[in-house]
C-alpha cells in the first residue's frame, strides 16, 4: 500500500508539472498612450482654445462699453451743469444750506429749558421753523392760561428767541383737566 501511494503522489506532482502555467501578472507595464486617452487630450485642448477665444471677445465687449459710458457720463455732467437745471440745483442747494444753518441745538434746549417751572410744566407738540423769515411756530399745552403766559413770558427772556407772542389758545373742554393747547411765534436770532 505504500507502493501504491508512492505512485500516486508521483503521478499527481508530474500531472502538476506538466499543466500550462496560467500568467498571474499583477504589475504588467501599460501602454501610456492610448487612442481614448488621445482623444481626450485633443477634445480637452479644443474646448480651452474655445474658452480663451471667448474670453478675449467679451473682454473686448466689455472695454467697448466702459468707453460708452465714460462719454456718456462726461456728456451728462457736462448737461447738468449748464442750462435750466444747474439753476433749480443752486436754488435747492441755498435751500437745504439755508435748512441746515438754523440754530437747532440752541432753539431746543431753550425751549426745553424754558418749558420746567415751579408751577408746572409745558409739553410742546410741535415746532416749525420757517426758514425765509427766521421764524418758528411753537405749538404747546398747559394746565391752565396762566402757565401758558408764564411760558411766553419765559421764552422773552432766552437769548435764541426774539418777539415771542402767543398766536391762540383754546381749553380742551372734552379733556376732564382741561389743558390750554396754544400756539405762539417768534424769531430766532442767528448769532446764537
Amino acid at each position: 500500500m505504500r507502493k501504491l501511494l508512492a505512485r500516486y503522489a508521483t503521478a499527481v506532482v508530474t500531472r502538476r508539472a506538466s499543466a500550462a502555467m496560467v500568467p498571474l501578472d499583477f504589475v504588467r507595464p501599460r501602454a501610456l498612450i492610448s487612442p481614448v486617452g488621445i482623444a481626450l487630450l485633443l477634445l480637452g485642448g479644443a474646448a480651452i482654445g474655445a474658452t480663451v477665444l471667448e474670453y478675449r471677445a467679451m473682454d473686448a465687449q466689455r472695454a467697448g462699453l466702459e468707453l460708452k459710458l465714460a462719454t456718456a457720463t462726461r456728456h451728462a455732467q457736462r448737461d447738468a451743469l449748464s442750462g435750466p437745471r444747474a439753476a433749480h440745483l443752486t436754488e435747492e442747494a441755498t435751500r437745504v444750506a439755508g435748512e441746515l444753518s438754523t440754530p437747532w441745538t440752541a432753539l431746543l434746549a431753550e425751549l426745553e429749558f424754558a418749558s420746567h417751572d415751579k408751577e408746572g410744566d409745558v409739553a410742546l407738540l410741535s415746532i416749525e421753523p420757517d426758514h425765509e423769515k427766521h421764524r418758528v411756530h411753537i405749538s404747546a399745552e398747559s394746565r391752565n392760561l396762566r402757565q401758558a403766559l408764564a411760558y411766553v413770558e419765559r421764552l422773552r427772556t432766552t437769548h435764541s428767541l426774539r418777539y415771542p407772542m402767543l398766536d391762540s389758545h383754546e381749553v380742551k373742554a372734552d379733556d376732564p383737566q382741561r389743558p390750554v393747547r396754544f400756539v405762539l411765534t417768534a424769531d430766532w436770532q442767528e448769532g446764537s
